[in-house]
């Protein structure tokens, strides 16, 4: 028996017939599971999973309430023999999905729930390189929740950054309409809005210049190009609306993009947790097409992943061929950033002078978890790194560890008076008060940081962890009262100034820890967001200093900054003859 084109796409990618990225492959298989789990998968199927994974299937779980529903997937396919192409040299024929797409559109409407056989899945999450239809699916989706869902007065949003981008997805939408005979007789068609006629209703653009957006009750939005919105604004106003129909659909719709501190990056990163097993999230389903990080961005062969539909013909692949080579050939870093991101729909950082760039990825690689970490580094000697910033502002300290495996742990903390944590959070736009629940920052009472807690906090850090702090490292400026009271209570202080001279070579080798995999950290996301937003300044005689992109930027480094201020006293120490006491010389050679 032939199996449904979504179970013969997921088995195709697992059972690698079709080359897929590691993402994509992850998704099939979250489906051949949630259907072993759903009790549809027969004994000859399981077998072949089984030999494709090396690992068994979910068992049976009567309490999981949904199940994938065939006749629900044919019917978006036959929905979209009804709909036309509306540019280019297919214009007016009707469209055919391809496999790939097919898995998409299957999924989310044919997975139901068992009794009600309401849809499962109210959010769609897709991402794939740019001229690979997305638009086009989404306008016949669009289409689809105004017609096809026979939903009572339909409210359907064509939802993007700005009203111009609203309006391509919109007018595709009408177009499409237009050009299909059986869609068209069913509606009302508006340049700014379209209705059922029977059912009423509304199809309309939404963006952040839309004047009435009150009194949203959606059954559907499409946020397109979603790396493009600089904040969740749009995405915020149609979720807190959510809920008042029986199978709404939120579908997000988007290539990568160039700001990993976009809302649209931070979706993507939680995306990939479900795929990935680490985040359970039965009602979203996700897709994400992808490069994988060993993939040699050069060879064609793997261009596939991320461009399902232009790899997969001729014409296509040669005009892929065609950007690549224009790209690379220009020796143009802007270019070659612009085909990795649009083409290969890889996140890239688009500043020339960030300091970690493309490492970002592998830092979210390097992280443990905070119960490893502890683990791990219980006993060892560290060297703490402070920078005190002005007291109304982010203030860290950072311990750096030697670990048996000679990699490099990881980690520090942020301050932050608590009178200042309500302004900084409208300024940086950063969730301190949930980072400090989750223990990444401490807040301390008052209007500006008490330094005491600094010290505090590294006391603690040697009685519950039972680190022992070798030195500390920290710049005079702002700090020499501290330095001279920590002092006094036993710590051994070492003055480091933060000059491009004395940071550069623990600024170049942090990276380079990063870049080689020697190191690991425990996950913070305050850590994370300094490192992104660190800007590399780099003299004539090649050294670099991390810097905030301006000085009245709300972008934070500090505690990055407590971290080389650590790791330049690592550099010295490694080698010092009153240093093996405590631990190995060559503990400290990297």
């Amino acid at each position: 028996m032939a199996l449904h084109p979504v179970t013969q796409y997921a088995m195709d990618a697992i059972e690698h017939k079709t080359v897929v990225g590691e993402s994509e492959r992850l998704a099939c298989l979250r489906h051949l599971h949630d259907m072993a789990r759903a009790g549809q998968i027969d004994k000859p199927l399981a077998t072949r999973i089984r030999k494709a994974t090396n690992k068994k299937l979910p068992a049976r779980d009567r309490a999981f309430p949904w199940m994938f529903d065939a006749d629900k997937a044919n019917k978006i396919y036959t929905w979209f023999k009804y709909c036309h192409h509306v540019e280019g040299p297919l214009s007016g024929q009707p469209i055919e999905l391809i496999p790939a797409h097919k898995f998409d559109l299957g999924s989310i409407f044919g997975w139901v729930h068992a009794k009600t056989k309401l849809r499962r899945f109210e959010k769609a999450y897709i991402q794939e390189a740019r001229k690979n239809a997305k638009t086009t699916r989404l306008a016949g989706v669009a289409d689809y929740l105004m017609v096809g869902d026979g939903e009572e007065s339909p409210q359907v949003f064509a939802a993007a950054v700005d009203r111009a981008q609203a309006r391509i997805l919109y007018k595709s939408a009408i177009a499409m309409a237009r050009k299909s005979p059986d869609i068209k007789k069913r509606l009302k068609i508006g340049r700014a809005e379209t209705s059922h006629i029977t059912r009423g209703g509304i199809m309309t653009p939404l963006s952040k210049d839309t004047k009435n957006k009150d009194g949203l009750n959606p059954s559907g939005a499409i946020i397109d190009e979603y790396h493009a919105h600089p904040t969740s604004e749009i995405y915020d106003l149609l979720w807190s609306a959510w809920g008042q129909r029986a199978q709404a659909l939120m579908a997000i719709i988007t290539t990568a993009g160039f700001d990993t501190e976009s809302p649209c990056f931070k979706e993507y990163s939680y995306c990939k947790q479900i795929l990935g097993g680490i985040v359970p999230n039965e009602r979203y389903f996700v897709m994400i097409r992808e490069l994988d990080k060993d993939d040699d961005e050069h060879d064609p062969a793997v261009w596939i992943k991320a461009n399902p539909l232009r790899a997969f013909t001729k014409t296509g692949l040669a005009k892929l061929k065609e950007q690549h080579d224009e790209a690379f050939g220009s020796h143009d870093t802007a270019k070659i950033r612009n085909f990795r991101v649009k083409n290969l729909n890889l996140w890239v950082n688009a500043s020339d002078d960030s300091y970690i760039g493309e490492y970002i990825h592998k830092w979210d690689e390097l992280a443990i978890s905070r119960e490893e970490f502890l683990e791990k580094t219980k006993g060892k000697l560290t060297i703490t790194g402070l920078d005190l910033s002005k007291k109304i502002d982010l203030t860290a300290d950072g311990f750096i560890f030697i670990l048996d495996d000679d990699r490099v742990a990881v980690t520090a903390r942020g301050f932050l008076p608590e009178e200042a944590v309500t302004r900084h959070e409208k300024t940086d736009k950063i969730p301190y008060k949930d980072w400090a629940r989750d223990g990444w920052v401490i807040i301390t009472d008052g209007d500006v940081t008490d330094y005491r807690k600094v010290e505090a906090h590294i006391h603690d850090c040697e009685l519950d962890n039972q680190w022992q702090v070798h030195e500390i490292a920290y710049d005079p400026y702002a700090a020499t009262h501290l330095a001279n009271e920590m002092q006094d209570d036993g710590y051994s202080m070492v003055e480091i100034r933060q000059t491009m001279a004395s940071l550069s070579e623990a600024t170049k080798l942090f990276r380079e820890l990063v870049a080689s995999g020697k190191l690991v950290h425990d996950g913070s996301p305050l850590l994370r967001w300094c490192i992104s937003n660190a800007v590399q300044i780099i003299d004539s005689k090649e050294n670099v200093m991390i810097s905030k992109r301006k000085a009245v930027d709300t972008k934070r480094v500090d505690l990055l900054t407590a971290i080389i201020t650590a790791l330049v006293r690592v550099q010295v120490l490694r080698e010092a003859s009153d240093f093996s006491e405590y631990v190995k010389s060559d503990d400290f050679g990297f």
